[in-house]
C-alpha cells in the first residue's frame, strides 16, 4: 500500500514563519548591539540579502564571544569555553541539517544556509579557527594562512553564496571569478584588524598573529610590509565588486572602503603608536564613505537605464 504524504498544517506552517520572523530579528539584536558601522554598510544591502548576511555575522559574534569574550566574562574555565564551542558547532551543524534549531541564532543562520546552499564545508574551517585561539598563541606562516582561511575568508564565501542566490528561490553557486575576490576582502579584514588590535591581542589575550612579528618591537618596515599585503588584498576584492548584484555591491563597496580608509590611517601612524594604542576611522569620515559609496553605485545605474 502507498502510504500519500500529508498536506503540511497550515497553523504549523505559520508558527513556523513567527519562528523564523522571531530569529531574524535575534540576529538582527546581536549585530546592532556589537557593529555600528556593519550595521550601517548592511541597511544598504538589498531584501532579503540584508537579513541572510546579518544572521551569517551574528553567528560569528556569538562564537567569537564564546572564544574571547562574554564566556571568560562569565567565569567559564578554559575547558568550558572549549567545550561550549564544541557544543554551539554541533547545534550548528544539526541546524543545517534539519532545518530547526531552538537557539534564535543559529536558526536564522540555518536558513540562510539552506537558502543559499552554505554547507560545512564553510563552517568547519570556521570553528576550526575559533578552536585555535584557545591554543594557539603564534602562527607560522602555514598556520597563519590556515587560520586567516576559516575565521575570514570563509565568511566571505558564505556572504558571497548569499549574494549571488540574491533573490532567486534555490541556491546560485557564485560564479569562479568572485570567489577569489570574496576571499582577498575577507583576508584583508582580518589583517587590518590584527594590526590595528595588535596591542590587545599581545596584552589582553597573549596572541600574535603575524608570523615572524613581535607585537612589542613592531617596526616601520615589518608595518610597511604588512599593510603592502593588506593594499594587495583591497586591491583584488575592489575589482571583483564591480561584478556583484545590485543588492550587494553597494554595502560592500562601503564595507571595502571603510577598511581602506582603516588601513591609510594605520599607514599614518607611526609603529611605536600601534603599539600602544588602536587606530579607528572618526564617524564622520565613515558617513563620508557611505555616502561616497552610495553615490559611485548610482552613478552606473542611471547610466544603464538610459543606454
Amino acid at each position: 500500500m502507498i502510504v500519500q504524504p500529508q498536506p503540511p498544517d497550515p497553523q504549523a506552517a505559520r508558527d513556523a514563519r513567527t519562528y523564523a520572523s522571531a530569529a531574524t530579528r535575534s540576529a538582527d539584536r546581536v549585530i546592532d548591539s556589537y557593529s555600528t558601522s556593519f550595521g550601517a554598510a548592511t541597511r544598504l544591502l538589498g531584501a532579503p540579502v540584508r537579513a541572510r548576511v546579518r544572521s551569517i555575522y551574528a553567528l560569528v559574534r556569538v562564537a567569537d564571544e564564546i572564544v574571547d569574550g562574554a564566556a571568560l566574562g562569565s567565569g567559564l574555565t578554559p575547558e568550558q569555553i572549549a567545550e561550549a564551542l564544541d557544543e554551539y558547532e554541533a547545534r550548528t551543524e544539526q541546524a543545517l541539517a534539519s532545518g530547526f534549531s531552538s537557539d534564535l541564532v543559529v536558526h536564522a543562520f540555518a536558513l540562510t544556509a539552506r537558502s543559499c546552499g552554505i554547507t560545512t564545508e564553510l563552517t568547519r574551517p570556521f570553528f576550526a579557527s575559533m578552536r585555535a585561539d584557545l591554543t594557539v598563541t603564534e602562527h607560522d606562516p602555514d598556520s597563519f594562512e590556515e587560520y586567516v582561511y576559516g575565521s575570514s575568508e570563509v565568511v566571505g564565501l558564505m556572504c558571497l553564496h548569499v549574494f549571488a542566490t540574491d533573490r532567486s528561490p534555490v541556491p546560485v553557486a557564485p560564479s569562479p571569478q568572485l570567489l577569489d575576490g570574496a576571499r582577498r576582502l575577507g583576508a584583508a579584514f582580518q589583517k587590518v584588524n590584527f594590526l590595528r588590535d595588535l596591542r590587545a591581542d599581545a596584552e589582553g589575550r597573549g596572541r600574535s598573529y603575524f608570523p615572524g612579528v613581535d607585537p612589542a618591537t613592531l617596526t616601520e618596515d615589518e608595518k610597511r610590509t604588512l599593510l603592502a599585503d593588506i593594499r594587495g588584498d583591497l586591491a583584488a576584492a575592489g575589482a571583483a565588486i564591480e561584478q556583484l548584484p545590485d543588492t550587494s555591491r553597494t554595502a560592500v563597496r562601503t564595507v571595502h572602503d571603510l577598511f581602506a580608509a582603516l588601513a591609510d590611517r594605520l599607514e599614518r601612524t607611526d609603529a611605536a603608536s600601534l603599539r600602544t594604542s588602536r587606530v579607528r576611522v572618526p564617524d564622520a569620515q565613515k558617513t563620508a564613505i557611505i555616502t561616497r559609496a552610495v553615490l559611485r553605485e548610482r552613478r552606473p545605474r542611471r547610466r544603464r537605464s538610459r543606454a
